[in-house]
């Protein structure tokens, strides 16, 4: 009878075995991976999910909680009564023409909505940071850059400043009057300077945040085509320019806006998102973003893409052509204002550049070795 070895693993080799070398030695066995399935690749990517249901998701996401919340920020700031009225007067008077809904462009309003749209549009980057594991700050607003806010605010300040004097100068802007006094001028300017601060964060967290960057990736395969030895700025302007399209559709509701107050709205988005390329972060275009508005809604009481504020510091009227008064629609209707963007990009050109995103999908864990028992 044949004498069995003292190990059980010292078995004879067996050519036709082949997990004979496994049981030979004490070598790392790494199984070959598996190819991904079909349903796989139809959800993921080399970058991890394909950006068009990130996308997807986010848009649904995002635009159910907007509508939530202005419909939660009229109620609270007690403005329901305001539709309510108007929708009364339409029942009332059904041969009439239907007017546009009407509610007072008030700070406490826009606080509340685009607080909200604000603390939306974090929770939902926070939950695609954690399902695509990179790290929030990947989306525009991480490190803080104290320079950039206060810059951006600086020059918001001073740009539209500039376009409301050459304005008021060609006579294509009258002041009539100073309207509000005393401390209201510190209150509804506080008041008006919170709620611009947060439609800034909102509206480029929302446009320049997480989609900015998951669209960027979604068109890596096409900007290597036109690209390939740098794909990343074409990838990124691509991103940009369409969704500064979509920034300017965002503003079609607003009374007042026109056709070149569109085109308007179109360019700021470019200018924001070349903030964003050039610092790597959000923070120079929250801050121009919100004294451009804060300045042509309180500070000089114009209209802001057709908006008229509630406790503006004075009241005005434009006259003459609207090409160049920019109409109902503010300054930002005005051909002057597209030179006003315009600096802003050669400013912008001089910035500290700051770290761009990695645009990779973070490595994951090393898979589990398997290892003989061989002593």
């Amino acid at each position: 009878m044949e004498e069995m070895p003292e190990n059980d693993y010292a078995q004879p080799t067996d050519t036709t075995n082949p997990f004979a070398s496994i049981a030979e030695s004490p070598l790392t066995y790494d199984p070959k991976p598996v190819p991904p399935s079909a349903t796989h690749q139809i959800f993921f990517g080399r970058f991890g999910m394909r950006a068009g249901w990130g996308i997807a998701i986010f848009i649904v996401c995002w635009l159910l909680f907007s509508i939530l919340g202005q419909i939660f920020a009229v109620g609270a700031t007690g403005h329901m009564h305001e539709v309510m009225a108007q929708r009364a007067y339409v029942q009332a008077h059904p041969n009439m023409p239907k007017p546009k809904l009407h509610i007072d462009f008030t700070p406490t309003l826009v606080i509340v909505a685009d607080g909200l749209a604000f603390l939306a549009t974090l929770g939902l980057c926070w939950f695609f940071s954690r399902g695509e594991r990179r790290p929030l700050r990947a989306y525009g607003i991480g490190t803080y850059r104290v320079s950039d806010v206060i810059g951006g605010g600086i020059w918001g300040v001073i740009l539209m400043s500039a376009l409301v004097f050459v304005l008021k100068s060609i006579h294509v802007l009258v002041f009539d009057s100073q309207n509000v006094h005393g401390v209201a001028i510190f209150t509804y300017g506080a008041g008006w300077l919170l709620a611009f601060l947060l439609v800034g964060f909102a509206e480029e967290y929302g446009f320049r945040g997480y989609i900015q960057y998951t669209l960027m990736r979604g068109v890596w395969g096409l900007a290597e085509k036109i690209s390939a030895n740098n794909p990343r700025p074409v990838a990124f302007w691509i991103a940009a320019t369409t969704l500064s399209l979509l920034f300017a559709c965002a503003h079609l509701g607003n009374g007042g806006e026109n056709i070149y107050g569109l085109l308007q709205v179109f360019l700021a988005g470019i200018v924001l998102a070349y903030g964003l390329w050039k610092t790597g972060s959000l923070w120079w275009s929250i801050g121009f973003h919100c004294t451009w508005d804060w300045s042509q809604s309180f500070l000089y009481g114009v209209a802001d893409s057709g908006n008229i504020s509630v406790g503006r510091l004075f009241i005005t009227h434009p006259q003459g052509k609207a090409i160049l008064s920019g109409g109902a629609d503010g300054p930002e209707g005005s051909i002057l204002s597209t030179v006003a963007l315009l600096i802003a990009m050669v400013v912008i050109y001089f910035l500290k550049p700051g770290v761009q995103p990695a645009i990779e999908q973070a490595p994951k864990p090393e898979p589990t070795k398997f290892h003989s028992a061989v002593a």
